[in-house]
């Protein structure tokens, strides 16, 4: 690991992981004002991820008992990209949830920078998160480190959190070794649909939000209006003149930026389910009329006031989202990506009684004789 390190992220480093001292001291370090809105971000994924814990569930009928327990995983890896930017929101995107669902040990993977540190606001973010451990190790290396186990790294049940390509790709081939969330968390997505009811730069800025992170991303705007697409066009070339991040958004909208006139709401719907985009934002002046249309999507933002920014860093739920399509399928992180469900089955003789003849009916048209024969059994020495 220390070889790809050197390799990949040009950092030299002694150990690989971070000591507490290390992460304690970083978090003294960050303005007070950060670790203040850490600490709110926090609360706020904490309160709405514990409304997704399952309750264990029950289903009696004579003689039998089905119960469905749910059991937290002991280990989560949570990766966190580094490189263009550092992300202490997905530390907390990752590790609160995790908290919440019960994992045991909670592990940050999050790439050094050339010092061979790990920024220090995402140091005080996994403090803020209650990381048990943290490791230098970024890209698909870190993948392959958590889910096989190291010298000093031990293997983790679950692997969560976006990344480039290759991480995500990484993770799709240790995927059945450990858990990893069948969706695609990779480069970042956003459909703005507008039809003109709030200002162009609101729909302008916000396309250039998931733009900012750079390329392999997709970015598009989507309205009825040709004027409206004339407006924001106009004000997406403004504001990106004056971006600090200029070149990551402009190499992003070169490669997958868009600006379409469709005919209807209805059929710019029909657009955003075909992208199935990692962020939509109906801004519209009655999103409640179109979110019933809203089949694929990761996350849904309603109202001129609701950028997706806010689901960034604040809103509560986890900002990790299908991409690449995947929404068609797959969901946002959730507690139930940390969860098992255990099936437990009780029994007594009057309810094996009511299913035995099933059973052995069902075991013969299989041709699986032992499966009958544990009736059979149980049958012969009831009797006396």
């Amino acid at each position: 690991m220390k070889e790809f390190t050197r390799r990949f992220d040009g950092a030299e480093l002694e150990s690989l992981t971070v000591p507490a001292a290390a992460i304690t001291a970083a978090r003294a370090r960050v303005d007070p004002k950060v670790v203040e809105a850490l600490e709110a971000a926090a609360v706020s994924i904490e309160s709405y991820h514990r409304e997704q814990l399952p309750t264990n569930i029950e289903v009696k009928r004579p003689g039998v008992s089905i119960r469905g327990l749910h059991r937290p995983v002991r280990r989560a890896g949570c990766y966190v990209p580094g490189g263009r930017a550092a992300y202490p929101s997905t530390v907390l995107m990752t590790a609160v949830p995790a908290r919440v669902a019960g994992v045991t040990e909670v592990v940050l993977c999050v790439p050094p920078g050339p010092d061979g540190l790990v920024p220090d606001v995402t140091l005080a973010a996994a403090s803020v998160a209650g990381v048990d451990e943290v490791v230098a190790v970024g890209g698909a290396q870190a993948i392959a480190a958590i889910a096989y186990g190291t010298e000093t790294i031990r293997p983790v049940d679950v692997i969560v959190g976006p990344g480039n390509v290759y991480v995500a790709l990484a993770k799709q081939e240790v995927a059945g070794l450990v858990g990893v969330p069948s969706s695609f968390a990779g480069p970042s997505e956003v459909v703005v649909i507008g039809d003109g009811s709030a200002p162009a730069d609101f729909a302008a800025v916000d396309v250039i939000v998931q733009a900012e992170h750079g390329p392999d991303g997709l970015a598009w705007f989507v309205t009825w209006h040709e004027a409206v697409a004339d407006s924001v066009t106009e004000a997406i070339e403004r504001l990106v003149a004056l971006a600090p991040r200029r070149a990551d958004i402009e190499a992003t909208l070169h490669q997958s930026g868009y600006v379409v006139v469709c005919d209807s709401a209805e059929q710019a719907i029909e657009v955003a389910n075909y992208i199935a985009p990692e962020h939509l934002e109906l801004q519209t002046a009655d999103p409640e009329s179109l979110l019933h249309l809203v089949e694929n999507a990761g996350a849904v933002f309603c109202g001129a006031y609701a950028p997706a920014s806010l689901g960034d860093y604040v809103a509560g739920p986890s900002h990790v989202l299908p991409t690449s399509g995947t929404a068609r399928f797959a969901s946002a992180l959730t507690v139930r990506d940390f969860m098992k469900d255990i099936h437990v089955v009780s029994v007594d003789q009057r309810g094996f009684e009511a299913m035995g003849s099933h059973v052995v009916t069902l075991a013969e048209a299989e041709g699986l004789q032992a499966h009958a024969d544990s009736i059979h059994l149980r049958r012969e020495a009831d009797r006396p």
